[in-house]
């Protein structure tokens, strides 16, 4: 799945590549996400000009020059592609046509991937935003006694961290995926603000050097502590595997637990 630090490189090649070009024809071919009738969806952004492709949370935002936004969000399995040969793609759900005959696609074979004009607001603070802070934690977690990873994923108190930098920001932080958010001291706090950060801007320059082009897919090689390609730490302790039902955590017995 597509994490914070791939849509931040997605949507800046999309913006790239896109922004400045008129919608010919957008076509719906999967449409039970779909917020609107498919009718508004097309008297809406059809022969209006792309103005920006940007990222909120797990989402990319394709504005237009009318004011309309287009959201998508990939879920576990969504792919992106541009195209010029015509063909649709097979698990469309959405499709964009420009009039340059530039094709791009949503795709997903679960057809979970979801498309959404004009996503309501969503207060909720981004993980790259400058809100995420000391403070922020200490307000966040006081009545919080869930893991502190359960509350790093969950998207209406963080937008943007998912399973696998969960991992790297709580062992770069120093602190067990198995501490109760309440019990966390201050001075972890601060450390943990700084690896929310530090974590996802690396990702995002390491993403970028390794594929500058990538509009889809993840990359992981660079990843420290989830990752199966590893068995040991940077600091040379053995990595930790703990599977609850689908997820797995991947930890270290240098990070400390608060209980």
């Amino acid at each position: 799945m597509p994490e914070l630090p791939d849509l931040e490189i997605f949507s800046r090649n999309l913006h790239r590549r896109l922004s400045g070009r008129q919608l010919k024809e957008i076509t719906v071919r999967n449409s039970k996400k779909l917020n609107v009738p498919v009718t508004e969806l097309k008297e809406t952004l059809e022969s209006q000009k792309l103005t920006s492709v940007s990222r909120t949370g797990k989402e990319l935002y394709f504005g237009f020059e009318n004011g309309a936004v287009l959201g998508l969000h990939l879920m576990l399995k969504g792919e992106l592609h541009l195209f010029t040969d015509g063909d649709s793609r097979k698990h469309t759900i959405v499709e964009l046509v420009f009039k340059d005959g530039t094709h791009f696609s949503l795709t997903d074979f679960q057809g979970m991937a979801r498309a959404t004009l004009n996503p309501e607001a969503d207060h909720t603070p981004d993980a790259l935003s400058e809100a995420i802070n000391q403070e922020f934690f200490k307000r966040i977690f006081a009545s919080r006694k869930a893991t502190v990873k359960n509350v790093l994923l969950d998207q209406h108190i963080i937008r943007g961290i998912g399973n696998a930098y969960a991992d790297e920001i709580l062992w770069e932080a120093g602190i067990s995926p198995f501490s109760a958010a309440n019990k966390i001291p201050e001075a972890k706090l601060r450390d943990l603000a700084k690896a929310v950060r530090h974590v996802l801007e690396n990702a995002v320059k390491q993403i970028s050097k390794a594929d500058p082009t990538i509009i889809s897919g993840e990359l992981r090689d660079f990843l420290r502590i989830h990752t199966t390609k590893k068995t040991h730490s940077p600091s040379g302790v053995p990595i930790l595997i703990d599977k609850t039902g689908a997820r797995k955590t991947y930890y270290t017995q240098e990070q400390e637990i608060f209980n």
